[in-house]
C-alpha cells in the first residue's frame, strides 16, 4: 500500500515517482524470491539507484511494503473527520476506509503482491501490527467525540481496532481469493459481518 501521494510541486511528484518505483520493484522481488532473501543492494541494483537513496526513501526494507503509515492513517481520519456528525460511527468508518481503497492512482496488482508478501512476513506482520496502533491513535479520538455515554474511549477504541480488523482481513482475503471480488466489495462484507443488528 505504498503507492500514497501528497500533492506537491514538481520536485514531490518526481520524489513520489521514484519512490513508487523503488516500492514497485522492491515488492516485485519480494513476491519473486521472498522478503528474507532479498537484500537492499540487489532492490538499489534493480532500480539503478544506490542503497543509500532506497534508505533515503525507505528507512528500513519493510517500509517498502509498509509505505507511508502516517499519510495513509491521516488520509482515514482525514475522511472521518468530515463525515456527517450524525452518521452511524460504524458506517463512517467503513466510508473513510472505502475512501482509501479509492484513492486515485493505487495500482491494485502491486497491492496484491504487497499484500502476499505482507502475509508470509514475520518482520512485515510486525510493522503492519505497528501501523495498526499508529491509525488507531489518529482515529480513536475521533471515535471518541462521536459516542455518549461511559466509556467513550474504551468503547471508541474497541470499535476502531473492530473497523481496523475488517480492513486487513478484507485486503488479506482479496490478495489471496481466486474470485472476481473487489477489495471494496470484500470490505463491506467484513464490515457487514459487525454491523449492529438494532
Amino acid at each position: 500500500m505504498s503507492d500514497f501521494t501528497r500533492p506537491g510541486g514538481t520536485r514531490a511528484i518526481a520524489r513520489d515517482a521514484v519512490r513508487a518505483r523503488i516500492s514497485e520493484v522492491a515488492v516485485d522481488l519480494f513476491d519473486e524470491h521472498g522478503f528474507d532473501n532479498v537484500t537492499v543492494e540487489q532492490i538499489a541494483a534493480a532500480v539503478g539507484v544506490s542503497p543509500r537513496s532506497v534508505h533515503r526513501y525507505f528507512p528500513a526494507k519493510e517500509d517498502t511494503v509498509i509505505g507511508d503509515p502516517a499519510g495513509w492513517g491521516e488520509h482515514v481520519r482525514d475522511q472521518l473527520v468530515a463525515r456527517p456528525s450524525d452518521e452511524p460511527i460504524w458506517d463512517a468508518l467503513l466510508a473513510s476506509y472505502e475512501a482509501l481503497l479509492a484513492t486515485p492512482g493505487r495500482n491494485e496488482t502491486q497491492g496484491k503482491k504487497a499484500m502476499r508478501v505482507l502475509g508470509t512476513t514475520p518482520a512485515l506482520r510486525a510493522r503492519n501490527l505497528e501501523k495498526h496502533l499508529l491509525w488507531a491513535r489518529m482515529l480513536t479520538p475521533v471515535v471518541t467525540e462521536r459516542l455518549d455515554g461511559d466509556d467513550r474511549t474504551l468503547r471508541a477504541e474497541t470499535i476502531v481496532q473492530a473497523s481496523l480488523a475488517c480492513f486487513d482481513i478484507a485486503l488479506t482475503t482479496w490478495a489471496e481469493a481466486n474470485s472476481s471480488d473487489s477489495a471494496l466489495e470484500l470490505l463491506r462484507r467484513s464490515f457487514g459481518a459487525l454491523q449492529p443488528t438494532a
